[in-house]
Parts: structure tokens; sequence; C-alpha cells
């Protein structure tokens, strides 16, 4: 019987298209590669490990859509044309199975095998000297397997918590399989992350070969902190619950707890994300990438008006500092995407929701609603030019208003922003809040016109996030902010072009006002106190468009309280807008038809003066009524074939698998959530 369950058929040795360098012109065949005469040099580690650099965030060759700027959707900072079933409890069922080719998928561990494959061939041979080459770079790419494990286990942590800690290509036997499928206690699974990326750290090159292209030990240094405090404050957060080791109704096996005391842990855990973002932000903290402010980032020849702007467009982006790791595309060997296209000419399917652009501060430092703050509230109805004004530097630059230049044509003519595209376009290209994404869109023309010509680049690692990991990680530990915290947030305040002094935002924070907008002013249904959510506040608005807001809203424990929330976007009834976006027979683009389904605008009768781009249609829309939420939600499913091929006996009882399904889930296929 051959197992699916763990998805570790027998590898094929990966090496066709690994590499066009001269070194493997005299190899054998690659049809007849074989282990023992590949791993025998320092190229080949260095083309079997950039074959998996695909493990990463970032943008895929050939991809469509605004990609990374769009891993946001479907929480209170972005949103895209369509709900997600993580707001719709009942909707995300339990799969049946787990497609062989999805290799991302929860119960799925292509990547991790890909990994012990490597070290299962490398290791004796680096320990036999039998491996040519430099030794410094032999074992940087050694280092870069272990990061690369490392992250493949931290996406199975955030994704399902507890899971199977496999370290060497198991054999394709049945009992093999089914003893290793065994889960581990989630916090045992976080240390053997921070064990590989302390091996990584060892092994890791300052610089690395090739430049910014490939991982460096700072990289390393910045997922160890990322790992830390996501594990510390999931610990924190859930603490009592299914979702901790030890917690009530927690499924796992308590025999494996011997010695555990939660507090323990999320000490240790918040004290080492702390140590790990303290070595990159002291090299950062002085040396950010400057912010000009300029609200149009690149003149027509596309020079740089504004680095901070750049470095998430730049084409190459190397020599910015904050930028630990990127990818890079190149039209002459057909590696591009097609995410300028959008960014560039519509509204890429995507939009900031109200509630954070709300959560963005004056420049002096007040919440908008803070008396002596300068904000009036009907600048929403002078447009989103009006409503930005004013305000912390990153939502005025990263955000497409009134008369911005979208970008410049070869022939050097300027073209302008349309918010028509508010409600005209399709799923792909709508802007759905009218506060359409900026962050990201180069201006040349030339990449939007051609389709699949964008050869802007990729941020995978961005070194800023360790300065508000430590700042986070410290407060959660201690509840001070200490020298370097304080540090820390006054330099990202200061590039922001907000008044450097957090006290003065602090103090005048009202929670319950935040609370309309932003998910994370609740840790397990209750308001958190003003200085953490300000330190949340400041992670929030410096990593918009930057996949991060979902793995945060599940640490903090942020959704409890969702029921009926309702996503909104810019003021249109009763703004400059209304009735100003015509065709070109003069006709009103805008239609509201929400019991017919054909509407693009949401109704003033329903939801008032601003858009709600889930209230444009009643028709099969389970999220009309609002975002709510389901504990469950705060991990995924396993599917119902790792239950069956796990079981004993005939397979047909689901309940004798060695395996268990994650709190509030059931184990059979198309089900939703019991909790």
């Amino acid at each position: 019987m051959k197992l699916k369950y763990l998805n570790i058929g027998l590898l094929i040795a990966a090496v066709t298209g690994l590499s066009a360098c001269n070194d493997f012109l005299d190899r054998e065949p690659e049809s007849a590669v074989t282990p023992s005469a590949y791993f025998t040099s320092e190229a080949d580690l260095a083309a079997y490990t950039i074959n998996l650099y695909g493990f990463f965030t970032s943008i895929a060759p050939g991809s469509y859509g605004i990609s990374t700027f769009g891993y946001d959707n479907a929480t209170d900072n972005q949103a895209a044309t369509s709900y997600s079933s993580r707001w719709v409890p009942g909707e995300w069922k339990v799969p049946s199975s787990t497609s062989d080719g999805d290799r991302t998928a929860a119960w799925n561990f292509f990547q991790i095998r890909d990994c012990n494959y490597f070290f299962d061939q490398v290791l004796p041979k680096y320990e036999a000297k039998a491996i040519s080459g430099s030794d410094s770079n032999i074992k940087h790419y050694i280092g870069e397997m272990y990061v690369m494990r490392a992250y493949a286990y931290f996406n199975k942590l955030q994704t399902i918590g507890d899971c199977p800690i496999i370290t060497t290509a198991l054999e394709d036997d049945e009992a093999t399989l089914i003893e290793a499928s065994r889960r581990q206690p989630q916090h045992k699974v976080a240390r053997f992350i921070l064990e590989d990326l302390d091996k990584a750290i060892e092994l890791l090159q300052e610089s690395a070969p090739g430049g910014k292209n490939r991982i460096s030990k700072d990289v390393a240094y910045l997922l160890r902190s990322r790992v830390a405090l996501y594990e510390g404050t999931w610990l924190k957060y859930h603490k009592g619950t299914a979702f901790v080791p030890g917690g009530e109704g927690w499924p796992g096996d308590k025999s494996l707890l011997d010695g555990f005391n939660i507090d323990n842990e999320i000490s240790y855990f918040l004290g080492e994300a702390m140590k790990s973002a303290k070595v990159v932000g002291d090299k950062l903290v002085d040396n950010l990438v400057e912010n000009t402010d300029a609200e149009e980032g690149m003149d027509a020849s596309f020079n740089s008006l504004n680095p901070y702007y750049t470095m998430f467009c730049d084409e190459n982006m190397e020599n910015y500092s904050e930028v630990l790791m990127w990818r890079k595309y190149d039209e002459s060997l057909n590696i591009t995407h097609n995410i300028q296209m959008q960014l560039q000419n519509n509204g890429g399917g995507s939009g900031w929701t109200r509630g954070l652009v709300n959560s963005f501060l004056m420049r002096n430092g007040l919440p908008i609603y803070a008396i002596g703050s300068g904000y009036q509230h009907d600048w929403e109805r002078d447009g989103v030019r009006a409503t930005l004004q004013d305000r912390d530097s990153r939502i005025w630059i990263f955000t497409k208003k009134d008369d911005d230049i979208e970008n410049f044509t070869t022939a050097g003519d300027t073209i302008r922003v349309d918010l028509e595209w508010v409600v005209k376009g399709n799923n792909e290209t709508r802007m759905v809040t009218g506060y359409a994404i900026k962050k990201g869109k180069h201006y040349n023309s030339y990449m939007q016109t051609q389709h699949y010509k964008g050869t802007t680049g990729s941020i995978v690692f961005r070194g800023t996030e360790a300065l508000l990991n430590y700042m986070e990680a410290s407060y959660e530990l201690s509840g001070n902010i200490d020298n370097t915290a304080g540090m820390y947030w006054a330099a990202l305040r200061n590039r922001a072009k907000v008044d450097p002094d957090y006290y003065k935002t602090i103090n005048a924070t009202v929670m319950s006002e935040e609370a309309k907008g932003d998910f994370g002013a609740y840790s397990h249904g209750q308001l958190i106190d003003p200085t953490l959510y300000n330190i949340r506040r400041e992670r929030r608005n410096e990593f918009i468009g930057e996949g991060m807001r979902w793995a945060d809203l599940k640490r903090w424990r942020a959704c409890d309280q969702v029921n009926g929330y309702q996503i909104e976007g810019m003021r249109y009834w009763d703004s400059v807008y209304e009735g100003t976006w015509q065709d070109d027979s003069g006709h009103d683009l805008v239609v509201v038809d929400v019991e017919g389904g054909s509407g693009n605008m949401s109704s003033e009768s329903v939801s008032g003066p601003y858009i709600h781009p889930y209230q444009i249609s009643n028709v099969n829309n389970s999220a009309f009524n609002g975002y709510r939420f389901t504990p469950a939600h705060y991990l995924s499913p396993l599917p119902q074939s790792a239950f069956r091929q796990t079981a004993s006996g005939d397979k047909n009882d689901l309940n004798t698998s060695v395996v268990y399904q994650n709190p509030g889930w059931p184990k059979v296929g198309g089900q939703g959530p019991t909790m």
C-alpha cells in the first residue's frame, strides 16, 4: 500500500534545470544522475538549495493579479472583491484529501522531505570531506537548508499547530510512516525550529554568495525572532484553551508534556525573540531607508524620488539596507510577473479598508478622533486625497489618490489615477474599497502594457521587522518599553514623519474608538491596554500589504469578538464622487441593485455613506450581514484522508488513527467546524 498522507513518495533527484553553469557541462547526463554522483561539489549544493527557494513568500514567475501585495486580503486591513470563508462559519469545510500537487496544503510534507533528503545525502559526505569546493560556501549552503526546513516547519506551525517532527527522508513503509505521523506539541515544534536556525546561524555567512538573492545570517536571525514571537504570543493568548498543549480540551498526548510549564515557555520564546531581533535591529535602527515623503515615488525617467517608496518596487533591491533578501526578475530569462499591469492600471481587485486608514495617526502623533489632532471628518466628503492629508507618511505615499500619477509612458506622457475603477472592471481589476494600493507600484508603463513583462523585485525578508518584533516581545515579557524598544519605536515614527513621542499617542488613545476598525485592539475578546495597542498599531501600519496581518491576528487571538463586522471603504455617498463617474454617453456608472445582484455599489440606505463591498449584493452572499468568526478557524483542518490512512485495521474507523484533528473540526470531509 502506497501511503499519501505525508506526501513523501520517493524523491526524484531534482537536478533538471537547476543551473546553466559550466560546472554542469562535464557531469553525467541528467537522466543518469544518482545521489552517489550528486552532492559531491559546492555547485551541486548551491543548485539544489536554490531550486527550493520557492518556499519563501515572493512573486512567482508568471503571477497574475497583485500577488504578494494582496496577501492581506480577507483581514481587517485589506479586502478583495469576494469574501473569504474564514469569516463565514460553516463555509470552510474539512477537505476529503490533499492533492499531491498542492505542496502547501495543511497535511503535506513535500517541502520538509526535500530538505531532509538533502541532509541525508549531504551531511555524511561533508563529514567525510567528500564535497569539493570552498568550505565556507559548502557550510553556507548547508546553513541555507536549515533555514528552509525551519521555514517549512514554521508554515506548518502557523497552519496546523501541533505537527510531526521528521528529520530524515523516510522509507515508503506503512508502519514507519504511521509512527512518524504522530503530532508533537507545538512548543516542541517551535523549539525544534529555533534549533535548526541556531545551526544555520553557525554555518551561514554574513553576506551570502550571490548577494541578497540568497539567505544570509541575518535572515536566519530575523526568522528566528519571528518564530519565537509567534509561539510566545500564541501560547500567551490561547493559554488554557484546546489550542495550546495542556489546555482544556487539547487533543494531544499528555505524556509528551513532562516538565511542561506554559508560563516558562512563554517567557522563553519572548526572550529568544528579543535576543534574535536585537542582532538585526541594532544594525538597522540608525540606517533605515530614507523616506523623503515624496508622494510620487519616481520621476519620468524612473529615478527614485523617495527611496522608502522605491524599496518596494525597484528592479534591483540589492542596495537597500532594510532588504535582507529579495527575488530578482529578468525579462531576458523569461522570469517575469504581471503585477505592474494592475498596480499601475487599476485597483488590482483589492483595497485598504477604512478601518486600516483610520488607524494611521496624524503627523502630530494624535489619533484622528483626539481633540487637537487637526483631523476634520468632512475631509472624507472631499475625497481620498483630503482624507489622507497631514497623516502618517506611510498611508499617504502607499495609497492612490485623486490626481496621482499612475505611470509615465515611454513617449513621455503622464497617466493619472482613475478612481472610477471603484465601480468598473472585474474581480481582478476593481478598486474594492476606493483606497487603492500603491505600495509596490512602479511608474514604467511598459510593464503595464506588456502583460507578464514585470521585472520589479520582490522582498522576501525585510529587516525592519526585527525592530517591531523586539518592541512587541519586550513589552509582552516585561510590561515596559525598555531603552532599545523606545529607540526602535522613535526611529520608525521619525521615518513615517510622525511625532516620535509615542507616549503622546498612548495618552490620547481611546480603546473603544480604536476597536471600531482594528481587530488587534482585542485579545481573547477583551480590549488590550493602550501601550500594547500602539505597539500593534505600529506593526500594522509599517507592514500594510506585506502579508503579515492574518498571522498576527491568529497569534493575538484577536478574532473572538468578530460578530457582524462590516468591512468599509471610502465615503462615496454625499461626497465629491457621487454622481461624477459617468460613461462616454453621460450615464452614471454607479449601479445599486442589492437584491438583484447586478449592482456595483452598496446602497446608502443599507450601508450608510461608506462603501461596503460585501453589501453590494445579497445574492448568494453569506457575508452580507458582516464578518463572523469561530475559534476553530485559528487553525486549519486536517483532511479526512489523514485519519483514514493512519487508522488501524480496515481503515474504516477514523477514531483509531494515531493522528488527531484540530480543535473544533470534525474528521469527516465536507463538514464545517463544531465550535
